[in-house]
């Protein structure tokens, strides 16, 4: 799809479409033309509620707020709504809830990006879309005047954001026996080569040297040799350093823990946390934003067969603490644990994040929207939040640890266990396993985020397709952006 911005006034644009956006339901605003037959049909500009009048040339859809989290999900669903339509071209005019605000039109653009994604991999019949061209126009809904050249850079920003999210999007649709380890490394190296990012990629021997021994033995049913992928973006003078980790599961089947038939179906999509760390690489390369950032991706598959690991086997992991299994589908915590160990060996950051459909505790806990954010440092936990909530349109919630649920991990033959001894606080107990492979100088600059909820919803919802979201893009590369702006 073509983006074209413009100072014409609305009405001189020629295009099949305007789309136009009633705020708070104010039917009465000057850019709303059709008032009686609006109110004939019952449109009253309730949120995401569409009235297309296409003998008029005109979509409205209602926005609850003046806000760039509703206006993203809002402009999501108007272009989705004229999926299988003949409209060749849409034009738009710019909102803000004051002059110096760009928010909104950030909002605005991603969502006309994000809305128009479709995952066409395997459709022997691709559709081409009719909507190839949207205009934007520079006259504001309030008759604000508009600096153009800064919301230019926005909307440029905004096209960068929403394509890395639907990179991601992408990557997680991806069936199993096409993405798995190896490929995820080749498209890494691909990345780099994009985008002047350095990368390393870790084979089995390697990991082997690195005594990496629990993502190994999750990996070992498999015919798709691991890999552990390292990305970074190292731009001159940087502020600060990032790391982040992803777990990159490209088929979860629970091992010989093994999954229902049910639960067995999308976990294609347990690579997410991975894919999502790819995304964002992209997105911060592309932005040039001026923080190290070091990605991390622990690509494995889970199978069963002769050579699975087993529950009741202790494993060894990179860090030397040694990890009573007791359930073979508790296994992403098992990988993220030797990567998180590796990404502290092998830099200094100043913050380490990880991104992983970790439990589906989270999602009983906090639904199947919203990302659960866990770690020891308030001020860093809600500054994720702010970047998700406030900034980026992603819904995440704290889940707090305390001393009781981390006593449910102790093992009586290893250190550790890899799963709690009681069915309640999952979502807690899992990070707290984390937490454990946390270095001690490193604890208040780690977070750790549970995407299982949004990573991949089988209905469309707001600016997110069936399927996969890219949960975890905006919402990270809008907080490194923000601690780029504090440093």
């Amino acid at each position: 799809m073509n983006f074209n911005i413009t100072l014409d006034k609305i009405e001189d644009i020629k295009a099949d479409l305007e789309i136009i956006v009633v705020v708070g339901g104010d039917l009465g605003h000057g850019f709303v033309k059709d008032r009686d037959v609006l109110e004939k049909v019952g449109f009253e500009g309730k949120h995401e509620q569409l009235c297309l009048l296409a003998e008029k040339g005109r979509l409205y859809v209602g926005c609850e707020n003046l806000c760039s989290n509703d206006f993203r999900a809002v402009t999501a669903v108007a272009v989705r709504s004229l999926d299988g339509m003949k409209f060749s071209s849409a034009k738009i005019a710019t909102y803000a809830s004051n002059p110096q605000c760009t928010e909104v039109l950030r909002g605005m653009v991603e969502g006309l990006v994000l809305g128009s994604y479709k995952f066409q991999h395997y459709k022997s019949k691709k559709e081409q879309p009719a909507l190839q061209e949207i205009t934007i126009s520079f006259q504001e809904y309030h008759g604000y005047e508009i600096d153009s050249q800064k919301c230019g850079g926005i909307i440029s920003s905004a096209l960068i954001l929403a394509d890395a999210t639907n990179y991601t999007r992408d990557i997680v649709n991806m069936a199993p026996d096409d993405c798995y380890p190896e490929i995820m490394g080749h498209m890494a190296m691909e990345l780099a080569a994009q985008n002047n990012l350095d990368c390393t990629i870790l084979n089995v021997d390697d990991l082997k040297k690195e005594k990496m021994g629990a993502l190994l033995a999750v990996a070992r049913a498999s015919r798709h040799e691991p890999r552990l992928i390292h990305l970074v973006h190292k731009p001159k003078d940087p502020v600060a350093v990032v790391s982040l980790v992803g777990k990159g599961l490209t088929y979860d089947s629970g091992g010989l823990s093994l999954k229902p038939a049910d639960y067995m179906v999308t976990m294609k999509a347990d690579k997410s946390g991975g894919s999502a760390i790819l995304g964002i690489m992209k997105a911060v390369s592309q932005l040039n934003i001026p923080v190290e950032v070091h990605g991390f991706v622990g690509a494995v598959e889970n199978m069963i067969g002769g050579d699975a690991y087993k529950p009741d086997d202790v494993l060894i992991s990179k860090n030397g603490k040694t990890i009573e299994v007791r359930n073979t589908d508790a296994e992403g915590r098992l990988v993220l644990a030797d990567v998180l160990a590796y990404a502290q060996q092998e830099v200094q950051a100043d913050y380490i994040f990880d991104l992983a459909t970790l439990t589906g505790a989270c999602v009983v806990g906090v639904g199947e929207y919203t990302s659960g954010v866990m770690g020891n440092s308030e001020l860093l936990i809600n500054n994720v939040l702010y970047a998700a909530n406030k900034s980026a349109g992603e819904y995440a919630t704290k889940l707090s640890f305390n001393r009781y649920l981390g006593k449910t991990l102790k093992s009586q033959v290893a250190d550790i266990s890899n799963i709690s001894n009681t069915r309640y606080g999952g979502a807690i107990t899992a990070a707290m396993f984390l937490n454990e492979f946390i270095n001690e100088e490193n604890k208040e600059k780690w977070v750790h985020l549970d995407i299982a909820g949004p990573a991949f919803v089988e209905h469309a919802w707001g600016e997110n397709p069936s399927g996969a979201s890219g949960a975890g893009v905006r919402m990270m590369t809008r907080l490194i952006e923000e601690l780029a702006n504090k440093n």
